[in-house]
């Protein structure tokens, strides 16, 4: 079985990521991308699925990790009665090459080491060739090889490879695993040592850029590397997650792939990346996306793969178990097929932003802003799946024509100030028919609230929005009467739920957690409405549900006190970072800039 989410730390090189558990099992890899088939998917089943153990032979009495400073190196440190030692795992960031790198350090005593690598490609269900070719072994199996440099000797079991060793004082203990498409030629392997320096050093650099200098630094810096470690290099596209079908509820069927992009985060990322003065990654994130939608408007999807890949046909993995039996395991998003009206808000607000923040004008930009709004002018008031991706009938979402008014507020704002050209008149004509509609239907006055979708008088968290894009300001009633309404209905135990599943409006089993993004967008708006004090609370406690070296999942259990859903999730590291620079600024002034439809700066 796999360890619960929490108990798994982040390695990655900006191309793909692995995670590794307290127990040093690696047990997810893709290679070479994040979305590439798995050669280690024991966290959707077991070690027969594939993993990478590194880890003491006997008992283990403790185990520390962190991460070393500001980077994505990890240090874990295992205490046993006969001395301890340290692994430290990373993975070098390279244009050229995949390797994932574990060192083996002792730190007293001796202690007896067990190495076991179980290979298993495509999720699990390919056995590869084993053979030696001098110092290296060779795993292949179809498209795909690996080789293994190690500095102590190994041997065939049982269709693993194994190793028992222990590490002599003032030595370490090396094991460097490549990736090379199997018709490519064998190169050198890398120097662990070496490696290591240049990776320290890389992380270093890319983190001494950070503006951010508030009381939360150190959260939110490791939430920035988070951020760029879920950032596919090539590309500058940053996807949810870097795993699939870890669940929302444990042996349920929420189980969803979110190793691709969504334009829904998009003014989320940038917003994030800016902030701390990561202009670079901002302005690759926004050529992703404007990339991405590319093409007739009414082809544009909610999510794209790394390289801006629309065909993310999803399908079930039978032959894997599921985390904690959470079948079945998907591959692929149904939901890339979906009709998401808000889409279009979040790619305006996004490229509005960008201008906002004086990021370089790209030339293509407004000629597709130009032809998104045009597509949304006779398509608002469809009805759509929404800002969740239900998978029952489409309906039509408050949230989702909040952000259709969105769109043509922020055409209208960017035309009027970069001198651009366009319809304004009709856009403001929309923008007030769109404005006007949603008061009048997705507004229970008798409840004193906002709902989920127009004749219902179902919650939902995405309307803690309203103030933040702008919509309604955060001081009017109809704002304060939502966010009562949903600390009645949708909060437990101070965390925030998406909405009732209980409704079945997503033609799925009831049962989730509370969803974490959603529970910093509380913060946000007791923030701008006056109870900073509960804003400040609300936020060091979500702090504290971080794990050991501060990654956080999509959603929390306040029962069970564990994490839930894909991991680490890239919405809530935003969420993250975003809350920590409204509490960085004056309340007024946050609540000004939203009136405004504008993101204000922290104060750096």
């Amino acid at each position: 079985m796999a360890l619960p989410i929490e108990n798994y730390a982040l390695i990655g090189d900006c191309h793909t990521a692995a995670l590794i558990g307290t127990d040093g099992s690696m047990d997810w890899l893709c290679f070479p991308r994040f979305d590439s088939g798995a050669c280690f998917a024991a966290l959707l089943g077991g070690p027969e699925q594939g993993r990478w153990l590194l880890a003491p032979a006997g008992k283990v009495k403790s185990v520390q990790r962190r991460y070393r400073g500001d980077s994505l190196i990890l240090e874990t440190d295992f205490h046993t009665s006969r001395g301890s030692v340290r692994v430290i795992d990373f993975m070098p960031v390279s244009d050229e090459r995949w390797d994932v790198v574990r060192i083996v350090q002792r730190l007293s005593g001796t202690v007896a080491l067990r190495m076991e690598l179980v290979v298993r490609f495509d999720y699990g269900s390919i056995v590869p060739w084993v053979r030696r070719s001098g110092d290296l072994l060779l795993i292949t199996a179809g498209p795909d090889t690996l080789e293994l440099a190690a500095s102590v000797a190994v041997e065939g079991q049982n269709m693993k490879t194994v190793a028992e060793f222990s590490v002599r004082k003032g030595k370490r203990e090396t094991f460097v695993l490549n990736y090379r498409p199997s018709h490519f030629q064998t190169r050198p392997s890398i120097d662990a040592g070496k490696a290591l320096k240049d990776a320290a050093a890389r992380w270093h650099q890319w983190a001494s850029r950070c503006r951010y200098r508030g009381r939360w630094r150190d959260s939110v810096q490791r939430s920035l590397i988070t951020l760029k470690a879920l950032t596919y290099h090539p590309t500058g596209g940053l996807v949810a997650a870097p795993t699939t079908s870890l669940p929302e509820q444990p042996g349920g069927v929420r189980n969803w792939d979110y190793r691709y992009c969504w334009l829904r985060d998009a003014t989320f990322a940038l917003n994030a990346l800016l902030l701390a003065g990561y202009d670079e990654e901002a302005t690759a994130w926004r050529e992703w996306l404007l990339r991405a939608v590319a093409g007739s408007p009414d082809d544009l999807q909610i999510v794209y793969g790394v390289t801006g890949v629309r065909r993310l046909d999803e399908v079930e993995l039978p032959w894997l178990p599921g985390y904690e039996g959470s079948k079945p395991a998907r591959i692929g998003n149904a939901a890339s097929k979906q009709f998401q009206l808000d889409v279009y808000g979040e790619v305006m607000d996004c490229l509005h932003l960008a201008r906002a923040a004086g990021m370089e004008s790209h030339r293509d930009a407004w000629n597709v802003q130009l032809a998104l709004l045009r597509f949304l002018e006779t398509h608002w008031d469809r009805p759509d799946e929404g800002l969740w991706e239900i998978r029952g009938p489409p309906q039509h979402f408050t949230h989702s024509k909040i952000m259709a008014w969105v769109a043509f507020d922020r055409a209208i704002k960017d035309a009027e100030k970069e001198g651009l050209e366009g319809p304004v008149q009709t856009w403001r004509e929309l923008r007030d028919r769109i404005h006007a509609q949603v008061c009048e239907k997705g507004f229970d006055a008798k409840n004193n609230t906002f709902v989920q979708s127009y004749g219902t008088q179902f919650l939902d968290a995405s309307l803690l929005l309203i103030p933040q894009v702008g919509f309604l300001p955060a001081d009017d009633a109809r704002v304060v009467g939502t966010i009562a309404a949903i600390e009645r209905h949708l909060v437990i135990d101070g965390l925030v739920l998406r909405y009732s599943t209980a409704t079945v409006v997503d033609a799925l089993p009831a049962g989730e957690g509370a969803f974490l993004a959603c529970s910093f967008w509380l913060a946000d708006s007791y923030l701008l409405t006056g109870r900073r004090e509960e804003a400040e609370a609300l936020f060091e406690r979500l702090l504290k549900l971080g794990n050991d070296v501060g990654l956080f999942a999509e959603e929390y259990d306040p029962d069970a006190k564990r994490m839930l859903g894909n991991f680490p999730q890239a919405l809530t590291h935003m969420a993250l970072v975003n809350t920590a620079r409204l509490l960085s600024i004056p309340a007024k002034k946050a609540k000004d800039a939203a009136a405004r439809g504008e993101r204000p700066a922290a104060k750096t």
